[in-house]
């Protein structure tokens, strides 16, 4: 089987995990319990991964949107016999609403089918292959006329309204026709075995309580600047991505779809970064509501613990857990032959020097809300935090995107170091009497006479990306996103010039650095931002305006695109990308924002 590009998927959720649904009506990703959670359906990664096709026999014309606002999905197929919409979504509990969306979700797939002319033929195709594949449950069928699928730790239900449903010895097959105005709905229910009994829903009825949750969401969330349409779309697809019950934003929903196709660097996002933190806050905050923010701030805190001597991790689980020891699934081709398919993540263990940055800048961002004085928790991880820059801001590190050969001296791992100082010394008021912010001061200072002098290379004309290298590395358009420098600074200027020209792509886009084989969402909205910091919108907005061109046919972003193709690379939906889209429409709305 060929794979479906990255691109052909839609994205659904219900805050407590995710599925990716393609044009050809294929789920081919569902991890039911959370979104770092074993898959039922993982033909993204595996031919043989299990899915749940429900689409027309006949090819089809396909065309598919979003409703408004939400992340339920209505794909129409048009075929020489008539035209059929199939509605998917991931089922909200009944009757929630606001911020209640995703405490309680009953993992539910929801698939309704609706003739709009005509008469189609329509093929179901139900393969469940728990625990990446490793499992082929039994199938029984029920006097309902469903099919219980039943294997390891997983038992699922799918039901549906038309004919009973029959089941093969490892998946159900079945024909029905659909006639103009007729409706069946189908829906797939998870429940973990020995514990709770699947959930059982009127698909119908589920559907539309799914479709008023998330408008109801959206209500309570207002974003009046440019780009509104784009900008609450990444909003909205932010939001699918936090695991609700804590407050957790998922870098992305899938594992190991690969930054190169047939390369090796398929690593597993579905956790959640600190590097990431102050970027993710100030989305949620601009494009969200502060309710969203002030829970993803809780959940870091608490993650975090207290600090001490032990560098603090990049990144932690979805309900703050640590160790994210990883293992490859060897029993998988992975996307496109792109070995190996990784689960967990050992970025955990590596020194971040970033990280503390990251989360006082968010302290700072949100210093009003969080009160006066703070409290004591809170006062306790903002000064431990600052001491540990203190005491290791000289040390080399794997830098912002981790790297697995060595540790260097990373220009942004060292420009978050002072920026974690920068912002302590300016909430010291409100860090107690451990607070030392004139020392503080003076090793931020240190730290950035350091940068200035180390991070700029004369023979390339620019700050690089790591001390003594002449590696130019987009990361240096954060300098200015963060306020180390201005974007007018000559030098700066020089750094945003030579990037561009080097590192950017005739589409807009830019990469990492000059080997990386494809443009990097984050960083072609990183160089937008720039231009507006430097005085040059109309030129930021005809750039940001080539990049959501990048966009697939439904508003989604993976991490990367491919410039000589368009191909979309990386995991998806990538949280990172439309943080970045989020930020760069701030940016171009009001450039003097925080």
């Amino acid at each position: 089987m060929d794979q479906p590009p990255i691109s052909d998927y839609g994205f659904l959720s219900d805050c407590r995990s995710g599925a990716l649904v393609g044009r050809d009506g294929s789920v081919d990703w569902w991890c039911p319990d959370r979104f770092d959670g074993a898959s039922v359906f993982g033909r993204l990664l595996d031919p043989r991964g299990g899915h749940w096709r429900l689409a027309p026999l006949a090819p089809a014309r396909v065309e598919r949107a979003y409703r408004p606002d939400t992340l339920v999905l209505r794909t129409v197929h048009h075929t020489p016999s008539g035209s059929v919409a199939v509605t998917d979504a991931l089922s909200a509990q009944i009757g929630a609403r606001g911020h209640e969306v995703g405490m309680g979700s009953p993992a539910v797939l929801l698939r309704v089918v609706e003739g709009l002319t005509g008469r189609v033929r329509m093929g179901l195709e139900f393969v469940p292959r728990p625990e990446y594949g490793l499992l082929t449950p039994y199938l029984h069928e029920q006097d309902d006329g469903g099919v219980l699928a039943a294997a390891g730790p997983v038992t699922l239900v799918l039901r549906g309204t038309g004919p009973a449903l029959r089941a093969d010895q490892d998946r159900v097959r079945q024909e029905f026709e659909v006639a103009a105005g007729q409706r069946f709905g189908f829906d797939l229910a998870y429940a973990p075995a020995y514990r709770d009994r699947p959930a059982r829903l009127d698909p119908v009825v589920a559907l539309a309580e799914t479709v008023l949750a998330w408008e109801g969401f959206r209500e309570t969330h207002r974003y009046d600047g440019a780009y509104a349409p784009q900008v609450r779309h990444g909003a909205t697809v932010l939001t699918g991505l936090t695991y609700a019950r804590s407050g957790a934003v998922a870098a992305a929903l899938t594992t190991s779809l690969p930054e190169r196709i047939g390369g090796d660097r398929n690593y597993d996002y579905r956790f959640s970064w600190l590097r990431d933190f102050s970027m993710t806050m100030n989305a949620l905050w601009v494009a969200a509501c502060p309710t969203e923010a002030s829970r993803l701030f809780a959940w870091a805190a608490r993650s975090i613990g207290r600090v001490g001597g032990t560098p603090v991790p990049v990144l932690f689980g979805l309900e703050g857990e640590r160790d994210l020891s990883e293992q490859d699934c060897t029993h998988l081709r992975g996307y496109a032959d792109s070995r190996p398919v990784r689960v967990g993540n050992d970025a955990w263990r590596q020194r971040q020097l970033d990280v503390p940055g990251e989360v006082i800048s968010a302290v700072w961002r949100l210093r009003e809300q969080l009160g006066e004085p703070f409290a004591e928790e809170l006062r306790e991880m903002v000064v431990g935090l600052a001491e540990q820059v203190a005491a290791t801001w000289r040390l080399p590190d794997r830098g912002m995107w981790e790297t697995r050969d060595t540790d260097r001296h990373y220009l942004s791992s060292k420009v978050l170091c002072w920026t974690a100082l920068d912002r302590a010394v300016v909430l010291a008021p409100q860090l107690g009497d451990r607070a030392d912010p004139r020392r503080w001061a003076a090793i931020r200072d240190e730290i950035r006479a350091t940068v200035l002098r180390e991070g700029w290379n004369d023979r390339v004309g620019a700050y690089t990306g790591a001390f003594g290298s002449t590696e130019l590395d987009a990361s240096a358009l954060f300098l200015p996103v963060v306020h180390f420098l201005e974007a007018s600074d000559p030098r700066m200027r020089a750094t945003i010039a030579v990037v561009e020209r080097e590192l950017g792509t005739d589409d807009g886009l830019v990469r990492r650095w000059n080997t990386d084989p494809a443009g990097f969402l984050l960083c072609s909205f990183w160089l937008v931002e720039c231009l507006v910091l430097a005085g040059e919108p109309e030129r930021a907005r005809r750039l940001f305006e080539r990049v959501l061109g990048h966009a697939n046919d439904v508003g989604l972003f993976a991490e990367q695109i491919d410039p000589r193709t368009g191909a979309q690379l990386g995991n998806f939906p990538q949280a990172l990308s439309h943080i970045g889209l989020i930020n760069a429409a701030w940016r171009l709305t009001d450039p003097a924002a925080a």
